[in-house]
């Protein structure tokens, strides 16, 4: 028992996400009659915040640099106006809009990017005249006016779903949940052989097996219930796949231990021999190509682009993220732990939608989530710390003398050192 307590708390932020998931998933089920595991619903949830998920990762990189980015809801819009223009106006047809689009997201990062790694300009302060300019270029694309309608081919990004050689959906969706089952439980093994190797802390083994057995579970039991509906979206195989190339690139690569490197001590990692401005400048690409797959998504659902578009995105991106796992120091944070926070932001709109509460109160809700995933943030690691982080606050410092201690110097003299 003592082991099992040692390897919760060791590992709070991890299983607190996925426990905060459950919860959430329960009692939202409970409170909408059932109607939250309905395949039905469980495909709208997929559907409707795939660009969630999509930001989410690419939010994820940044926050573990240690920078933000509020313009990836305009860049997303931006990219969705550029293909309306490209397609409905222009007559492009649906492979060259989308490569078009992809290589504009791409300097757009390339841009925010090269003010931030390179010229040191507050992330914050880019990101942030990226949301505005950026919105702004959306306007005047589309003249403040909706530009509809989009070939069917295109609107299939976000509304087909994927199909097996019988012309059914069942059997390639369990298969896909079979999958990646499989790749989930050879990662696992893996990464905890390589752990055993170098010797570092494990988790008991009951514990790993058990959390193992659960993750499999839910995974083939969300395949199955997308299955008796119409089958994995399209959106929802982007996404699976961008969480495989991303956890492996951030687990198994220089370059992801680089990014973690970075947002852990900078200068440290400069001092190590990372190029710390490449890496961030790269991060940063990476948005904007994400924020333009974003982009393409949601306008392919709409049907349509609009000079709203993507309005607030960056705030969702940026809760997931949080509430994910992500440390506002930086250094910390999973691909995994994004996706699990989107999946939290998206079951709590979709559960208080069906039960009829207000948008105020959706927000007001929303935000007293990120609060509280914030403060377990701090919590936790002021706990690690050995010392009560209510101690800290309300600790008082001595009126005298608080910063400093009083030493000898060789000639018997007193000297303020501070500390």
């Amino acid at each position: 028992m003592n082991a099992l307590l040692t390897a919760m708390r060791g590992n709070m932020r991890q299983y607190g996400m996925i426990i905060a998931l459950v919860a959430i998933g329960i009692l939202f089920q409970i409170l909408t009659g059932g109607l939250l595991l309905k395949p039905q619903n469980v495909s709208n949830l997929i559907l409707q915040n795939s660009y969630v998920f999509i930001l989410a990762i690419g939010m994820m990189l940044v926050i573990i640099t240690g920078h933000i980015d509020l313009s990836v809801g305009s860049v997303a819009a931006f990219v969705g106006a550029v293909a309306a223009v490209l397609m409905v106006n222009q007559g492009w047809s649906t492979i060259p809009t989308i490569i078009a689009a992809l290589a504009i997201g791409a300097l757009v990062g390339v841009w925010q990017g090269f003010w931030i790694a390179y010229m040191r300009i507050p992330s914050f302060i880019v990101t942030l005249a990226g949301m505005l300019i950026f919105r702004g270029l959306t306007l005047t694309l589309t003249d403040g006016k909706a530009i509809a309608p989009f070939p069917e081919d295109f609107r299939a990004i976000a509304t087909s779903f994927i199909r097996d050689f019988a012309g059914g959906s069942t059997l390639t969706t369990i298969i896909l949940g079979v999958a990646v089952s499989v790749f989930l439980v050879v990662s696992e093994l893996r990464g905890r052989a390589r752990r055993a190797k170098y010797g570092l802390p494990l988790i008991p083994m009951g514990l790993f097996v058990a959390r193992l057995v659960l993750l499999v579970a839910a995974i083939n039991a969300f395949t199955v219930l997308l299955a008796q509906r119409n089958g994995l979206p399209t959106a929802g195989l982007i996404v699976i796949v961008l969480v495989v190339v991303y956890s492996y690139v951030m687990s198994r690569t220089v370059l992801g231990r680089h990014v973690y490197a970075v947002g852990g001590n900078e200068k440290a990692a400069l001092l190590s021999g990372v190029r710390t401005q490449r890496v961030t400048f790269l991060v940063f690409v990476n948005m904007g190509v994400l924020s333009a797959i974003a982009g393409l998504i949601v306008t392919a659902r709409l049907n349509a682009a609009g000079p709203r578009a993507g309005t607030n995105f960056e705030l969702d991106a940026i809760a997931a993220a949080f509430i994910g796992g992500a440390s506002a120091a930086g250094g910390v944070g999973t691909v995994v732990g994004a996706i699990i926070g989107a999946m939290v932001m998206g079951i709590m709109t979709n559960g208080m939608q069906i039960i009829g509460i207000e948008v105020d109160w959706q927000s007001t809700i929303k935000g007293l989530v990120l609060l509280a995933a914030v403060f377990f943030d701090v919590y936790s690691k002021n706990k690690s710390g050995k010392t009560s982080f209510f101690v800290k606050i309300f600790k008082r410092q001595p009126k005298d003398e608080p910063d400093s201690v009083l030493k000898r110097t060789s000639s018997g003299s007193g000297e303020k050192v501070g500390i």
